[in-house]
């Protein structure tokens, strides 16, 4: 069967998302459908509003057909990393046929363009690159400067926009790969990747937000409160989740759950091994202990303090939560090594799938190039590499839940694929 594949969040999973995967099925021709899924920590570094296997049931409720975990390795990366570690996990199922991403520019061939040209990352793109991060920018301004200096473009503005970067670094990837898949991309629709305020719903037309859009309305209020605002952006499925993870006290989850492990962490870690921990170096673990004492206690959204205090022009906001995260989770730099990350995806780790999905993966099972997971204890036992980082990373983030269970700390190890017969609520095996 013709089999479309999908990188996402879904954190939490909205109308637009809904609407990206009824178009990737649209555009690629495609009977099913493989979504690779961030888990518990996402790619800007924060934690998910609820937990992977919830996005995962939301994902088969919506009409996914196979349900994979991106690593934590590659989901809590910068964009290159993160769309080369979704990429590889397409390719190595050995049955996606094509890859489709949303767009602000809305046009595959301008990005294969741009990727045949880069891909080989040119001597003179690297100078470019050095040359505007001494001057100070950020690396995915930097590179949207040099890519589009190189490319003969104006001022690097169009491939500044966030779902560019991301669709370039996928045909990147491709590339980089010699995959056989072929890239497509739909213009992305309604709200902007950025926007913070959701627009009121029309009635004439399905009500579309950007995910931090819908984040914010659930949170900025009570557990109800908060799901009846973002309810008309929701598919009624995904509200019904998320208003049993709520009351069940499995969420909602936010950095702010994360403060006493991390300021523990921040001040009792010797300085030389906070700079072996990922993301962490040119002075930042200095920089984080010394703005401690000078946070106001007395309020909350400590972190978004901290790290408000911590940003400068080098030190994005998403730079220093990714920083933060790596430290909360102990990824160390000697595992996460540009020579450990480009050989791919070491495993396929299944959350859920379809009746259908059932089929595709009896065929991944004869054609996929890396082990497939469906028991965690099983993977643990097999020394897979990076899958350790999976299993600490679903730990840290069940044991901030607003109702600790330790049968959520260890889920993983128990848990199998969620299944759905058609579109509906899947149900645990």
């Amino acid at each position: 069967m013709k089999t479309v594949g999908i990188v996402v969040e879904y954190n939490p999973l909205h109308n637009g998302h809904v609407h990206h995967a009824r178009e990737a099925k649209r555009a690629a021709g495609a009977e099913a459908l493989v979504a690779v899924m961030s888990g518990p920590f996402l790619q800007r570094g924060e934690p998910a509003v609820c937990s992977k296997w919830a996005r995962a049931e939301m994902a088969l409720a919506m009409g996914a057909d196979v349900v994979l975990e991106l690593p934590s390795a590659f989901a809590v990366q910068p964009a290159e990393w993160f769309a080369f570690g979704g990429v590889s996990a397409l390719h190595a199922t050995g049955v996606v046929d094509a890859l489709v991403f949303g767009s602000e520019s809305g046009d595959i061939a301008w990005f294969r363009r741009l990727a045949a040209l880069l891909a080989e990352e040119p001597p003179a793109l690297k100078a470019r690159l050095r040359e505007r991060l001494a001057a100070g920018a950020s690396y995915p301004a930097a590179y949207a400067s040099a890519a589009a200096a190189l490319a003969g473009g104006p001022d690097g503005s169009e491939l500044a926009q966030p779902n560019n970067i991301l669709g370039l670094q996928y045909c990147l990837a491709l590339a980089r790969l010699g995959s056989g898949i072929v890239p497509l991309t739909i213009p992305r629709r309604g709200a902007g990747f950025h926007d913070t305020a959701a627009q009121a719903p029309s009635p004439a037309a399905e009500a579309i937000a950007s995910a931090t859009a819908v984040r914010r309305l659930l949170l900025q209020a009570s557990g109800a409160e908060g799901l009846a605002a973002a309810a008309p952006y929701l598919p009624p499925y995904a509200a019904a989740i998320l208003r049993r993870e709520w009351e069940a006290g499995r969420g909602p989850m936010d950095w702010e759950r994360y403060a006493a492990p991390l300021f523990h962490l921040l001040l009792s870690r010797p300085p030389e091994a906070m700079r072996g921990i990922a993301e962490i170096g040119e002075g930042l673990e200095h920089r984080f202990r010394q703005l401690l004492p000078r946070l106001d206690y007395s309020r909350g959204g400590r972190i978004e303090q901290l790290v408000e205090a911590a940003r400068t022009r080098r030190y994005t906001r998403t730079k220093l939560q990714r920083a933060l995260t790596s430290l909360l989770l102990d990824r160390r730099k000697d595992e996460l090594t540009q020579e450990s990350l480009s050989r791919g995806v070491p495993y396929l780790r299944v959350l859920g799938f379809s009746g259908r999905g059932r089929e595709l993966l009896k065929d991944m099972k004869r054609k996929a190039s890396v082990p497939i997971v469906t028991k965690a204890a099983k993977a643990e036992q097999d020394e897979l590499p990076l899958f350790g980082l999976d299993l600490r990373a679903a730990a840290a983030y069940a044991s901030a839940m607003p109702v600790p269970d330790a049968r959520e700390i260890f889920r993983d190890y128990y848990q199998a694929p969620l299944q759905t017969e058609s579109a509906g609520v899947a149900r645990p095996r």
